[in-house]
């Protein structure tokens, strides 16, 4: 059966609008960013830990960056963005599909 191309192309849509999701984004930053951060924490000397008044401090935040960046992900994995039809937002509209909006 050969697809329309019209089909085809909100294909294309759909899947890039999912590869450039400001969740992704935002979530893999904050995993990569985490992982450096507590892997500095996890390999601070003491005068760092000292300087922090005794905190470690890289790697509380290197573990909350990470549970952060998690979040995101999880979130754009358990409700991934769906694209509707040109024909369906002019519906919902409730503009003809003719005339401008407002």
């Amino acid at each position: 059966m050969v697809e329309e191309p019209l089909a085809e192309d909100q294909k294309k849509v759909s899947a890039a609008a999912r590869l450039f999701d400001v969740r992704r984004v935002i979530g893999g930053l904050f995993v990569v960013y985490g992982v450096i951060v507590t892997l500095l924490g996890i390999f601070d000397n003491s005068a760092e830990i000292d300087k922090a008044q005794g905190v470690r401090i890289n790697l509380w935040m290197g573990l909350a960056m990470l549970a952060l960046g998690a979040f995101f992900l999880v979130w754009l994995w358990l409700r991934p963005t769906e694209i509707r039809p040109a024909a369906e937002e002019k519906e919902s509209d409730g503009t003809p599909e003719g005339s401008p909006g407002t």
